[in-house]
């Protein structure tokens, strides 16, 4: 029995090919059928996302099965299916289990340590069940990478340190102000990275926000997604006094916040400005740091953090996985033991079939035996049986897992020394 990986994401090929294999839950549904009549596989999980598709499966013959799942691929996708294999990575046991559970715990990411791939996985495990075409390989093996994840960000700090510019200027806002319950921000522009800040500040407890840009109506549509105000960009100091932290992001080719406009407004304030400028060019004057009162970080500062943070994140990496290392090893321990399983059944098959034989024996020899007294015997049978067989099948678990080399020598004579062969024709 092997476990192969046949995907591709995007280290591998370009967003052109990888549009073309992505899977949406409903065409996963659509194709289940057809999955589940693949003759050469025993069961399969799909997991696609925006950054990969991948199809993990289990099989008896790994080329029957990949050239099956290739060609269905081919005719899913619309690829030529010598041009679509150049794009695809496939991995067998060992580095496959290896690679799922790298995938889970964020280590295959294009952000280190993320952790919404948890979910992705997640999802993929639920989907596999409910179309029917997992297996107890595949279910075993998607049930232990999502613990594989869950260790992995509680025992390291991968996904603890953020590496976006949005996530790291409301990290630096936190360091310098404490907690961000009940304080206000003023964000200048209503782009992109500004909508991410105003999310991830909300999300930090940030109560009030006020949004200033040059086009009102987008300044006002930006505001309305988190309760805020809007106002116009040549309007924002009369917000100024009320305002914990100024997050300024315009395409204004000139400083938005001056040095002189800014000084009388912090001069009067108790509680410190903290301003953060995400914009290229700057909005904020540097000139504004030499004023009281005042903490400014500009897009540098913020990529310099970044860079540290995801130097801590590629620490955190060489823990997570050694982790990983341990968790394939556990994995590929507990596969070594199903070979032992029919020998285990046709031994315990046989221990019963004697168990019965020499309890019927006795019960005939005993005159007027009482149910009581029957139940004992069988009783004393049973766990006669069971303390012997306890330390066999303890044994033969521990050589399948550690002698995988020999395991088969081993197997066979045990079962030529016990005619277990013989036990399964009874």
């Amino acid at each position: 029995m092997s476990i192969i990986l046949l995907g591709v994401n995007h280290k591998s090929a370009p967003v052109e090919v990888r549009e073309k294999l992505s899977m949406s839950k409903p065409r996963i549904k659509a194709n289940a059928d057809l999955v589940k009549n693949m003759q050469s596989l025993d069961g399969m999980a799909i997991l696609s996302t925006c950054n990969r598709t991948e199809f993990y499966f289990s099989a008896p013959n790994h080329y029957k099965a990949k050239t099956e799942v290739e060609n269905w691929l081919s005719a899913y996708s619309g690829l030529d299916l010598e041009e679509m294999t150049k794009y695809l990575y496939i991995f067998e046991d060992r580095a496959a289990v290896r690679h799922l559970f790298e995938v889970v715990g964020g280590l295959d990411s294009m952000i280190l340590g993320e952790s919404q791939i948890q979910g992705q996985v997640q999802d993929a495990y639920n989907l596999a069940l409910e179309c029917g075409f997992s297996n107890s390989i595949i279910n075993t093996l998607f049930m232990t990478a999502l613990s594989v994840g869950k260790r992995v960000r509680t025992e390291t700090y991968i996904d603890r340190q953020p590496v976006s510019i949005s996530s790291t200027a409301v990290e630096l806002a936190k360091n310098e102000l404490g907690s961000l319950e009940g304080k206000s921000v003023l964000i200048l522009g209503a782009g992109e990275t500004s909508e991410l800040a105003a999310r991830h500040l909300v999300s930090n407890g940030i109560s009030g926000v006020i949004v200033a840009n040059r086009t009102y109506a987008k300044a006002q549509k930006l505001a309305n997604e988190f309760g805020g105000s809007a106002a116009k960009l040549s309007e924002f100091l009369d917000y100024l006094p009320d305002a914990d932290i100024v997050i300024s992001c315009t395409s204004s080719p000139r400083y938005v916040v001056e040095k002189e406009i800014l000084a009388p407004v912090v001069s009067a304030r108790k509680q410190p400005l903290m301003l953060i400028d995400i914009a290229v060019p700057r909005d904020i004057d540097p000139a504004v740091a030499e004023l009281d009162n005042v903490i400014l970080y500009d897009i540098d500062d913020l990529q310099n953090q970044v860079e540290q943070n995801l130097e801590s994140r590629r620490k955190e990496a060489v823990k997570a996985q050694a982790i990983i290392e341990q968790e394939v090893d556990n994995f590929f321990y507990w596969v070594d033991t199903l070979a032992v399983v029919p020998t285990i059944i046709r031994l315990r098959a046989q221990a019963e079939r004697i168990k019965k034989e020499e309890v019927e024996r006795a019960v005939h020899r005993i005159d007027d035996i009482t149910p009581r007294e029957q139940r004992i015997i069988e009783q004393l049978a049973h766990s006669i049986i069971n303390r012997w067989l306890h330390k066999p099948i303890v044994n033969l678990k521990t050589l399948a897992g550690e002698n995988e080399d020999r395991f088969d020598c081993y197997i066979r004579a045990f079962n030529d020394l016990l005619d277990l062969d013989e036990e399964s024709e009874v």
